[in-house]
């Protein structure tokens, strides 16, 4: 058995430290952060247990096998069947069908977002913008834009796009944003095409949420009754529970190679402590990953410095029901596009998404919805005081909505400082040189969402592919004893 030390007690390094247990491996979690979880945390408002973070995980094999795993598979929920929507132009408008992530297959169905001009612009095509050979890539706003005009980027894409990334379109690389479509793309020779190739044959109905502005069918989102934090608390007690152990309020201040294998040294400088390992995962975002592999591969290190972030908040809200005209809440929410110069990307309405959430409310007379702030490069917005904040926040949903601001019961405010991992132009390069380096050096190993998915799901199949490789180096000089 040998032991392994996982650097972070995020979704990531919990998955890694879960699956090496599972392989019998001697696991040392360590976290900054006096809990686990990294951006999936919870808070109580107005009582109720509510996700502040993450809330929502992507439908896909590896999510499916994690609840499985952690236990969860029976709490598994959907989205209720509502639309979501666009506050655009000063009005709410519905999400239009046959898109990918807001690229239409058919611009004459925008009608409700684009107005006729941009409509015949997005109708009438143009030269595709690709780029050349293997690693080619673009932006999201120059390959869109070539096809569809600007509208489609700043109208569609992007309040999509931000929800996800908070970033700026000019920046965002179209190939790791949306690599079904740039992957289509390239083999069809157009977005056009591609996005035609890719979304459903049919007009969705409105039970297929938010597939429909995704080129999915049916939801394309799952959730935990209850919320989705309980997922790294189940993840963190199967380690325990096999006897791994997790150390948390425990920052990692260096990596070194020994003679026999690897030293995380940890604690503040004037009492520091060392964890020797045989191997090291190091699961934390871009920025504290390149100070901690600064010394071992400065390569990659370096590579990791040119990952960016962007900070956002999340301000959940709880209103009175039936009070000023708050009764039911249109949808599962709406987002904005940054180029309407609003203060919030988006805003949820968290038990009108979820069932279990909407009993929860109900029973105490509530209604509860959450909105996002902040976008890369933006940081006046996050410089408000929470009492601010909440306040501005709480005024634009109530301008979407056309009603009056209402009595807030309960609030919370949930910072998250660089929470968000950039995937600019040559991401996808970028994150295979670093795989390249990283591989040369035996017993390491990286994962998180800052390589090939900022999702949860993404996350998951990435540190598990990461812990396996681990384990295979681990398990190699016995194979050949």
């Amino acid at each position: 058995m040998a032991r392994v030390v996982v650097i972070g007690a995020g979704i990531a390094g919990l998955t890694a430290a879960e699956q090496l247990t599972a392989h019998g491996h001697d696991v040392v979690v360590v976290e900054g952060r006096d809990r686990v979880g990294g951006v999936v945390a919870p808070a109580e408002v107005a009582g109720i247990r509510l996700d502040v973070g993450a809330e929502s995980i992507r439908v896909a094999e590896a999510a499916e096998t994690i609840l499985e795993v952690a236990g969860l598979s029976a709490r598994r929920v959907s989205p209720e069947p509502v639309p979501a929507q666009l506050w655009s132009r000063g009005r709410l408008a519905a999400l239009p069908a046959r898109t990918f992530m807001g690229v239409p297959s058919d611009p004459s169905t925008t009608g409700e977002v684009l107005d006729a001009p941009e409509r015949e612009r997005a109708g009438a095509g143009g030269l595709p913008s690709l780029g050349e050979g293997e690693d080619a890539d673009v932006s999201v706003a120059s390959g869109i834009s070539a096809e569809y005009g600007r509208a489609v980027v700043d109208r569609l894409v992007e309040p999509l796009l931000g929800g996800v990334y908070a970033g700026r379109v000019e920046d965002l690389s179209l190939a790791s944003t949306m690599p079904p479509l740039w992957a289509a793309a390239r083999r069809e020779g157009s977005l056009t095409d591609a996005v035609r190739s890719l979304v459903p044959p049919v007009t969705p109905s409105p039970s297929a949420g938010a597939g429909a502005a995704t080129g999915r069918r049916g939801p394309m989102l799952l959730g935990l009754e209850g919320g989705v934090h309980q997922l790294p608390l189940a993840l963190a007690d199967i380690v325990r529970a096999r006897g791994g152990e997790i150390r948390l309020s425990t920052l990692s201040r260096g990596l070194e190679r020994t003679a026999t294998g690897w030293r995380v040294l940890t604690g503040p400088t004037t009492d520091p402590t060392s964890l020797d390992a045989d191997a090291v995962v190091v699961a934390t975002p871009a920025p504290a990953a390149a100070r901690l592999l600064a010394e071992v591969t400065p390569f990659a290190a370096e590579e990791l410095r040119e990952v960016e972030t962007a900070s956002m908040a999340v301000v959940t809200l709880a209103v009175p029901a039936g009070r000023d005209g708050w009764d039911a809440l249109p949808g599962s929410g709406f987002l904005v596009p940054a180029v309407d110069g609003r203060l919030i990307k988006a805003s949820t309405f968290v038990s009108t998404k979820w069932g279990w959430a909407r009993d929860a409310a109900s029973r105490e007379g509530l209604l509860l919805l959450r909105a996002s702030v902040g976008r890369a490069g933006e940081v006046a917005a996050l410089q408000r005081d929470d009492a601010d904040l909440t306040a501005a926040a709480l005024a634009d949903v109530a301008a979407a909505l056309g009603r009056p601001v209402p009595h807030v019961v309960d609030s919370h405010v949930q910072r998250w400082g660089g929470g968000l991992p950039q995937y600019t132009v040559g991401h996808r390069a970028r994150i295979a040189r670093i795989a390249a380096e990283v591989a040369a050096v035996p017993g390491l190993a990286v994962t998180g969402a800052s390589y090939e998915g900022v999702g949860i799901a993404a996350v998951v199949a990435h540190a598990r592919a990461a812990a396996t490789t681990i384990h295979d180096q681990l398990a190699r000089p016995k194979e050949n004893a």
